[in-house]
């Protein structure tokens, strides 16, 4: 549950940039919502390449 909520609030966070800039309060509302869920995510025991494979494992995750 953890890894797909990091991953989804991850790329909100990402669109938000390329639409509204870094400086804008929903980019930063976002990228605060991805923070914490990739927090909670290791808390969980996740680790950053649960998140993010490599290159050669995307698409097979």
């Amino acid at each position: 549950m953890h890894i797909p909520a990091a991953r989804t609030a991850q790329h909100h966070a990402v669109r938000a940039i390329a639409a509204r800039g870094l400086t804008h309060p929903l980019t930063q509302a976002l990228l605060a919502a991805a923070v914490l869920t990739a927090a909670a995510a290791w808390e969980a025991g996740h680790r950053v390449t649960d998140i993010h494979p490599p290159l050669a494992r995307r698409g097979q995750s």
